[in-house]
């Protein structure tokens, strides 16, 4: 890991970035991409040492209340947060501002900070979402080898439940020819029911694909599947969005059982949720972060 100073830590829609790579080690993973500009290595975890300070003076002065939001690049809970505590230490702040939060995470290490997301869903709002794309075990370990497995995700998403706390799940990615199956979808979905969410965002079956990840995934097609690299090439050659061969179907799965029971399942809708702050005050509702 490494530390810099940074100029600001909102963005115009009030979403933040605390660290910058990551070490969950996702096969598949958009943030490797080139166009992100990350000029280090993508496991030499950029930590902004003055983002809890940044944050302070931004909430602070904030005229609105807001929903702040987090993990949209970089995974908030990684393992290198359990010393450096930036988020707890932001959550901390965005409690006693009276602010909203709203996090994107695949790691149960969020339940360390239950407490505070608890305190922050009573006085305002606070919602956690958790990706989730694999339902079989052995295969999770593989596209996501060092974060905790879909078992553990689906634990917390019942914790949360038990607390009050509203839960989003993000079916996404689908890689093709890999867990694009009914068997998949049809298990995470069985998860995300029993586990009372309040919203599942999926775009289409499929996956993205730019230079910088592709090559990443790529190498690990090779590793672990040998032969799919080819298959990858041949039927999708430089295309950036990547569909399954399977997503119509899946998706058809997918509308009738959130529909028949009363999940969320437009994006639109979902994001819509996420970013309006709540009416428990009075306060006025701001943009979307």
């Amino acid at each position: 890991m490494h530390y810099v100073n940074s100029k600001s830590i909102l963005s115009q829609k009030n979403g933040m970035n605390l660290y910058r790579g990551c070490t969950h080690g996702c096969i598949y993973c958009d943030s490797r991409s080139n166009v992100y500009n990350m000029d280090h290595a993508f496991e030499d975890i950029e930590v902004k040492a003055n983002g809890p300070e940044l944050l302070k003076k931004a909430l602070k002065f904030k005229k609105e209340k807001v929903m702040i939001g987090t993990g949209s690049m970089t995974d908030p809970y990684i393992p290198l947060e359990k010393k450096i505590e930036n988020v707890r230490e932001s959550l901390e702040l965005i409690n006693k501002y009276g602010h909203g939060f709203a996090c994107i995470t695949k790691s149960n290490l969020i339940l360390r900070d239950l407490d505070l997301i608890k305190e922050i869903n009573e006085k305002a709002k606070a919602v956690v979402q958790m990706t989730l794309t694999t339902y079989d075990e052995d295969l999770c370990k593989i596209l996501e080898p060092n974060v905790c497995t879909t078992k553990e995700r689906v634990k917390v998403l019942k914790t949360l439940d038990k607390n009050g706390i509203p839960t989003v799940v993000w079916l996404c990615p689908i890689l093709p020819y890999i867990n694009d199956t009914e068997e998949n979808i049809n298990g995470i979905l069985d998860y995300c029911i029993d586990s009372n969410v309040k919203g599942i965002i999926c775009f289409g079956m499929g996956m993205t694909l730019r230079e910088g990840n592709r090559e990443y995934f790529y190498s690990k097609l090779d590793k672990h599947f040998p032969g799919l690299k080819e298959k990858y090439i041949k039927n999708f050659g430089d295309s950036y969005g990547i569909a399954s061969p399977n997503s119509n179907k899946l998706m058809k799965i997918f509308y009738k059982r959130t529909d028949e029971n009363n999940i969320m399942n437009k994006p639109d809708e979902i994001f819509e949720y996420l970013h309006e702050f709540p009416n428990k005050d009075k306060t006025k509702q701001t943009t979307l972060f």
